[in-house]
């Protein structure tokens, strides 16, 4: 392509993007208006309850809960219990969750973007979003990638919502949703053009009137524009509306938008907000009917019981370990088969040196027996082994919240990737056990005949202290035995692969030191089992009435209860009540906000920041949201790691009984603070630059870059940022997903800044779904798009459009418009 052509192509596409937006429905929070969240959450509770009311009655059984907007995740989940086996309300919460607050983001990464917010006329573009991002989420969930499946759904349930609050839909009198929107072969008609007339200025505060007569008695579809940093807006075009967009104080003045019930146009708030509902319903059941029952449930989380996910050692002195493996994961799938407590999910990763992978995802019991099967032990050369590698894909393609079991009985090799793994452990809150065998003698690492004959050096206190390190961040354990006691040692396998396990106290003390605990054990837990690790560890328990266990004792499982909550830190917005995910590390010393979701029937009294290695805790501010969903505030956030604990009343109890859980992951503040653009779709062989910004709060120097994704794929990035005292810098990662890449496949990325000196680090982890668009689809796409905006009417007939393109260069082709009408041709 030459200079001339690319400028013009350049300045062509950017006309698309350039108008910014202001505002839509509320993404979380808002008094008195129904919000995104709300809106999510009401179509995904009553889809559901649709998806389990017809399992029921297959099954020949009443399902009697009424399917209206007043559902609560506590309700359907119990409706949906006698219709699905043992289902989690945690994983349930953790996945509407997931779908909102991913929705939600789209209002902060793409505040100054249009087509996301349906602004300034840019419907094409917004069904683009809503049926790209759906055949995304279809794609992903045939490979199982329900995490990304989830984030992409988010998205474009907020660019399809936006359309009713946004456009003049409601306005024209429909009363149903426009499924031309979530239809991709389905042409959007009579749509006002650019240089059409469709406002007028309000009547001072009152802009009931403000669409022109002509525009509601033809049914032209328009909406709003709007401007942050601009008065700027075509002649005779309606505004969005509100104090934050400049363009509704240029005549016609005023908006059309529907966000609030105290928008200019909020009087019609509701009912744009139901018809969001409904369209959001339409949407998953289209999901349903691509798909099944089953996994549009797992979609919603309601089918995850216990995870059971192992990472196993296949070098030539792992035989031992690898039958052991075997044994107590047939064990736990025999004999829970057909139970409450059967796995929904088997994770199987196999590592050796140099290889590592593939990452095995199943729900199929027989199939995970057959790759357990195939595990041999054999080769492994030099004793460290890609442990890290292996860990790295069970922990990205597990679903969040994970137990996940690692076997071993060499160093890491690659102890490189411990950053990313403590990134992915935060950002997962999923938990990391290690057995470790024959830690402290002789490894024969070479082939079967030399095992005899030769060996290898131990592993150093140092290489088992990283295991340590890993496992205590993730709420884990490192349990080291000989091979012979191993068996012994799988006991926690079984009794941590269980839904509704909490945690109700944990803490970490290094180097060890007599003291006392106190915790609370309240009537909802059964089952409770107190793990204390470490060499030679001497302990006492003892309860309120005076009875003490000694450490030559031991009883019992771990503590089930249906108590139990999950979190994450947001950026919140007090102007506007609105926030965020947080995707990094908070600041330390700064202040903070977190939202927290609890289930069983319980009332929160505290949230408390508590040090994982002292006894200091911070106290947050609690601000009840909606139900059981809180925003707790902290004017100060500890340095290092802490654990989020939680204390409360038990609704359900005769008496006012106390209660108290804990994160079993812990989390870290860092004094570094990095953020990047948010990115769900790249396409395959198209390199994607990621833009990230690094700003230091006290050191100043070379800060070093790390990026890394689970797929492997080419990266190119810095390795170095240069920053001064409270300076920024900002950096790209160009990912490159390989031109065979299958449409789904889920990508994580994580980005690292690490201070000079290495006594710091931040992180951001992106999930993405590689797409099926190819460069020329792309690029035809964004061009067609423009000329369906630019010319009014359009003509139908395949838009009279035709591509030609060049086989020995995929970046050049002709694109005509041949119409005696309109007569235009574009080359690039």
């Amino acid at each position: 392509m030459d200079s001339l052509a690319a400028v013009a192509v350049f300045l062509l596409l950017g006309t698309l993007f350039q108008p910014p937006q202001a505002a839509a429905f509320k993404p979380l929070h808002s008094d008195g208006s129904l919000t995104h969240r709300e809106i999510t959450q009401i179509a995904i509770l009553r889809k559901t309850a649709e998806a389990c009311r017809d399992i029921a009655v297959d099954q020949g059984r009443e399902f009697t809960l009424p399917i209206n907007n007043k559902l609560t995740v506590a309700s359907v989940r119990a409706a949906c219990s006698n219709s699905y086996a043992a289902l989690s309300t945690l994983s349930f919460t953790l996945a509407v969750a997931k779908i909102y607050l991913s929705n939600a983001a789209v209002d902060i990464v793409y505040l100054l973007t249009d087509p996301p917010h349906v602004d300034n006329e840019a419907f094409i573009e917004a069904q683009d979003i809503i049926t790209q991002g759906l055949a995304a989420v279809k794609a992903s969930m045939k490979q199982e990638n329900y995490n990304s499946a989830r984030v992409r759904l988010g998205a474009l349930f907020h660019t399809l919502q936006d359309f009713y609050s946004h456009s003049n839909w409601v306005e024209l009198g429909f009363t149903t949703p426009l499924r031309n929107m979530t239809r991709s072969d389905l042409p959007l008609n009579n749509l006002a053009g650019p240089k059409t007339p469709t406002c007028k200025s309000c009547n001072g505060d009152d802009c009931s009137d403000n669409i022109l007569p002509e525009i509601l008695q033809q049914k032209i579809l328009t909406t709003g524009y709007t401007g942050l940093f601009s008065f700027s807006k075509p002649t005779g075009k309606c505004s969005h509306g509100g104090i934050f967009d400049l363009t509704s104080r240029r005549e016609p003045t005023g908006g059309i938008n529907k966000d609030t019930i105290s928008s200019q146009h909020g009087f019609l708030h509701n009912r744009a907000a139901n018809l969001a509902i409904n369209a959001t319903m339409e949407v998953l059941e289209d999901i349903r009917l691509a798909t099944n029952n089953t996994a549009f449930l797992r979609l919603m989380g309601l089918s995850q019981t216990s995870v059971m996910a192992f990472v196993i050692d296949t070098t030539a002195s792992m035989s031992d370990d690898i039958a052991e493996a075997k044994r107590v994961s047939f064990s736990i799938i025999d004999s829970r088969k057909g139970t409450s407590e059967e796995p929904s999910e088997y994770i199987l990763v196999a590592f050796n040196d140099p290889g590592f992978g593939p990452l095995i995802r199943t729900e199929n019991a027989d199939i995970f027996k057959e790759k357990m099967n195939s595990l041999t032990a054999s080769g492994g050369g030099d004793a460290p082994e890609m442990c890290l590698s292996g860990l790295l894909l069970a922990l990205a393609g597990a679903p969040p919240s994970s137990n996940i079991f690692v076997f071993t009985d060499a160093a890491a090799k690659d102890s490189e990737l411990k950053s990313t793994i403590e990134a992915l452990i935060e950002s997962t809150k999923s938990t990391v056990n290690f057995m470790l065998t024959h830690s402290t003698s002789f490894r024969k690492r070479r082939s079967v005949s030399e095992r005899q004959s030769s060996s290898s050096r131990a592993m150093s206190q140092s290489e088992i202290q990283l295991y340590r390190d890993l496992a205590h961040a993730s709420g884990g354990q490192v349990i080291e035995v000989t091979k012979a006691t191993l068996p012994q040692a799988t006991k926690i396998i079984p009794d941590t692969s269980t839904s509704a396990l909490v945690t109700v106290f944990q803490v970490v003390r290094n180097p060890a030191k007599a003291e006392n605990f106190s915790f609370v054990l309240d009537e909802s837990l059964s089952n409770v089992t107190v793990y204390v690790t470490g060499d030679s560890p001497v302990f006492t328990l003892y309860s309120p009435t005076g009875v003490s266990q000694s450490v030559s004792e031991g009883n019992g499982a771990l503590g089930q209860s249906s108590v139990d909550f999950h979190f994450n830190f947001v950026e919140y917005d007090g102007n506007r009540g609105d926030f965020i995910p947080k995707d990094s590390r908070p600041l330390t010393g700064g202040n903070a906000t977190l939202f927290l979701s609890l289930t069983g029937g319980a009332t929160v009294t505290e949230v408390l920041l508590v040090n994982a290695s002292g006894s200091g805790a911070v106290n947050g501010t609690i601000t009840a949201v909606a139900g059981t969903e809180y925003l707790v505030t902290f004017d100060r956030i500890p340095e290092g790691a802490f654990l989020v604990q939680l204390n409360g009343l038990l609704i359900a109890s005769s008496m006012s009984t106390r209660f108290q859980r804990q994160s079993p992951t812990q989390q870290r503040s860092s004094r570094i603070i990095i953020m990047s653009q948010t990115q769900s779709l790249i396409e395959p062989g198209v390199p994607f630059s990621f833009i990230f910004t690094v700003n230091s709060t006290t050191t100043a120097g070379n800060y070093t870059i790390r990026a890394r994704t689970n797929r492997g794929f080419k990266l190119s990035f810095s390795g170095s940022l240069s920053l001064g005292i409270f300076g920024s810098a900002q950096g790209s990662v160009t990912v490159t997903a390989p031109s065979n890449t299958e449409f789904g496949t889920d990508v994580t990325l994580t980005i690292e800044a690490q201070a000079p000196g290495g006594t710091d680090f931040n992180f951001v982890t992106q999930w993405f779904i590689v797409s099926a668009a190819s460069v020329e689809t792309s690029r035809w796409q964004l061009l067609t798009s423009y000329l369906k905006r630019a010319i009014h009417p359009f003509p139908a007939e395949n838009h009279g459009l035709s591509l030609e393109g060049a086989d020995s260069h995929p970046n050049l082709f002709t694109l005509s418009h041949k119409h005696p009408k309109y007569a235009l041709e574009v080359t690039a």
